[in-house]
């Protein structure tokens, strides 16, 4: 496709023109502290989505998960989500450290609904509630703490178009590659891929979990 085939939209009243305004169900659905109701929805959501940027905007997104009740909620205004072992790329904290914005969305499966909050985050290496935060013995030696400004449910029409917990629209997992092959053919490294099924076979990948 030809780039002057391409028609940008250029300003926000052109963006206004074309989806119209917001209803008031929409505007009024924000709160700058936590509902009861969200309280619970964090508090059975075993996955999330934590979104953040640099001080020169460069973005990261990153899936995080536990289960039900690890974002501990220390008050209406405030969530500390504890590190677990991972890559150690620590792309989100490095962001986090040159610009504190974040954004969160969290999915309860079979739920429709996302709950998304928007605030301001601190990394921090201990506190009194870290005890709080352990997992199968994991006591975590980081964790974000979030002052949430914004916080709202998001509407399931996302959830119905995609049919995402409707098992039988899923398309077939093995038609795609596994980890181990996504990991050699994506990155340069001197593992063979038996080596690398070896080390992402569920016997040795789900010691890795917590440990």
């Amino acid at each position: 496709m030809l780039t002057t085939e391409i028609v940008e939209v250029g300003s926000a009243a052109e963006l206004r023109e074309l989806v119209g305004v917001p209803g008031e169900r929409a505007v009024k659905k924000v709160r700058t502290t936590l509902h009861p109701h969200q309280r619970s929805w964090i508090a059975a959501s075993p996955y999330f989505i934590l979104a953040t940027s640099d001080a020169s905007g460069t973005c990261d997104v990153s899936p995080k998960g536990d289960p039900p009740g690890s974002v501990h909620v220390l008050d209406d205004r405030t969530l500390v989500i504890p590190d677990r072992p991972g890559n150690r790329r620590v792309d989100s904290f490095l962001n986090v450290l040159s610009n504190p914005r974040v954004a969160l969305l969290f999915l309860v499966p079979g739920r429709l609904d996302t709950l998304r909050i928007n605030g301001r985050a601190r990394l921090i290496r201990e506190a009194p509630f870290f005890d709080d935060l352990v997992v199968k013995g994991h006591r975590p030696s980081l964790a974000l703490l979030v002052e949430i400004e914004e916080a709202f449910f998001h509407c399931p029409k996302a959830s119905k178009r995609s049919l995402i917990w409707q098992p039988e629209s899923w398309p077939d997992p093995t038609a795609l590659p596994s980890t181990a092959q996504l990991a050699k053919d994506l990155a340069d490294i001197p593992e063979t891929l038996e080596e690398l099924e070896t080390y992402y076979s569920p016997e040795q990948y789900d010691r890795k979990l917590y440990g």
